[in-house]
Parts: C-alpha cells; sequence; structure tokens
C-alpha cells in the first residue's frame, strides 16, 4: 500500500515538472494589427478616401437637420396665426422630415450601415494577408502561440524580441513588389533582395493563391450581403412612402371636407327668395 502510495507521488511529481518544462520552453510571439494597418499604403489611401465620405455623409445630416430647426422654428413663430389644421400639417412635414434624416442616418452610420461595411471591406484583405502570414512565421520559426497585442486581449508586459510585426510588414511589402513587377527581370532582382530561394517561392505562391481564393469567397460574401441590404432599404422605402402618400392623402381629404363645408355656408340663397326680388 505505502509502495503504491509512493509510486502514486512519484509520477505525479514527475507529471508536474513537465507539465513546468513544456511552459518554461513555449515560444511566444505577438503583433500589433494597428501598426501594421497604418503601415500599409493602400490602407492608409483608402482610409483617406472613406474619411472623405464620412464627412460628406456628416454634411449631409447637418443639412437636413438645419432644415427641420427652421421648419420648427417657422412654425413656433407662427403657430398663433395658423388654424389647427394648418398646424397639424406642418407638424407632420416636420415629422416627415426627420424619419427621412433619421433613415438617412442609420444607412450611414448605423450597426450595418455604410461606414461599417466599408471599413470591414478595408481591413480584411489585409487581415486575410496577415493571419496567412502569422499562419507560415509561426512554422517557420516554431512559435507555440502568437497574439494581437491590439486586440481585447490583455498584455501587462510585451518583450520588444518577441514582437514580429515587423516581420509580417517585409513579408506584405514583398508580395506588393511581386504584384507590381512587370518583367521577369525585375522579378528575379525582387528575389535576389529579398533572399527568397526556388522553395520559398513556391510557398509564397501557395500562399497567394490561398489568399486570392478567400478574397473571392469574401466578395460573394459581401456581395450576398449588399443584395440584402439593398432589399431591405426597399421595402423600408417603400414602407416610409406609404406612409408620407397616406398622410398626404388624409391631409388633402381634410382640406377638401373643410372647403366644403365652407362653400355650404356660403352658398348661393334659395330660389323663392330670387323670384320675389325679381319682382
Amino acid at each position: 500500500m505505502k509502495t503504491n502510495k509512493l509510486l502514486f507521488i512519484t509520477l505525479t511529481v514527475f507529471c508536474l515538472s513537465l507539465v513546468a518544462n513544456a511552459q518554461r520552453g513555449a515560444r511566444i510571439g505577438y503583433i500589433d494589427m494597428e501598426y501594421i494597418l497604418e503601415s500599409v499604403p493602400e490602407y492608409k489611401e483608402a482610409s483617406t478616401q472613406l474619411e472623405g465620405k464620412v464627412q460628406r455623409w456628416k454634411q449631409d445630416i447637418e443639412k437636413k437637420q438645419k432644415e427641420i430647426d427652421l421648419m420648427t422654428l417657422n412654425l413656433s413663430n407662427e403657430r398663433v396665426l395658423l388654424t389647427k389644421e394648418l398646424v397639424e400639417e406642418r407638424e407632420e412635414e416636420i415629422k416627415l422630415k426627420e424619419d427621412e434624416m433619421l433613415q438617412y442616418q442609420q444607412d450611414r452610420f448605423g450597426p450595418n450601415g455604410d461606414l461599417m461595411i466599408q471599413r470591414r471591406q478595408l481591413v480584411q484583405p489585409i487581415q486575410d494577408q496577415v493571419f496567412n502570414i502569422v499562419q507560415e512565421v509561426a512554422e517557420n520559426k516554431k512559435y507555440d502561440f502568437i497574439f494581437d497585442k491590439s486586440a481585447d486581449v490583455v498584455m501587462l508586459f510585451a518583450a520588444k524580441r518577441n514582437d514580429i510585426s515587423d516581420l509580417v510588414l517585409r513579408s506584405i511589402d514583398r508580395a506588393a513588389r511581386r504584384t507590381q513587377a512587370t518583367t521577369k527581370k525585375e522579378e528575379r532582382q525582387i528575389e535576389q533582395r529579398d533572399g527568397l530561394d526556388l522553395e520559398e517561392e513556391k510557398e509564397v505562391s501557395k500562399r497567394e493563391e490561398a489568399i486570392e481564393e478567400k478574397k473571392d469567397e469574401r466578395e460573394k460574401i459581401m456581395e450576398d450581403r449588399k443584395k440584402q441590404r439593398d432589399s431591405l432599404r426597399a421595402v423600408k422605402k417603400a414602407e416610409f412612402d406609404a406612409r408620407r402618400n397616406r398622410l398626404l392623402e388624409e391631409r388633402q381629404q381634410r382640406k377638401d371636407s373643410i372647403l366644403d363645408a365652407r362653400n355650404n355656408r356660403n352658398g348661393p340663397p334659395s330660389g323663392g327668395e330670387e323670384g320675389d326680388g325679381g319682382q
């Protein structure tokens, strides 16, 4: 009994030692995705263009808000001079304008709006490229874990020697220069400058093919989402137009009813009274 207990303790200590050694020997690296994105020229250029769109959308919203504020101010100043029907008509017009502005704001800046969609489209290709490069680096350099410093992972300390962001950027730069090469000579010069051998070039080609396949899949997904979003917008617009037309029809009916009532009150005298006047 004592022998079995001693053996169990010995095995437990041995297993714990193995685990501790494995943990001490783990190789860990990290990247800073924000730093990588800011260092890619295509991303910076596209970000600038997107920011221009955002500013135009904000200006459109401000313009719509100013129109609503002016309509509200005018109604407030003229309310005492207007009939109840005219006040309700003005209020309906203001409400329609507010609905239009809110819908425009939602389409541009909402959770599924143009801004979020275009940001995903902008970041996704580079993220996919970084992901594939990180997989390759992890296999070649024997990393056990690679984290993203800019993500939600809390990193209380990170030694600079474990930062492979520049290594990823160099791989992205090599891929961009190979794409821009126009002659075989230029391609050979790039290969020599980067120290790529034939086997590495094959691996790069495979990686690029995989990236292209993922890119096609992503574009198809984005196209399907766009069709779905356009369809939802068309339904919302149809509902909005129908409600607007209904309100306009109701308003016109009230106008016609008021006009008929006034005409009846101010109608011509009866026929008998006209005869007496002729005699």
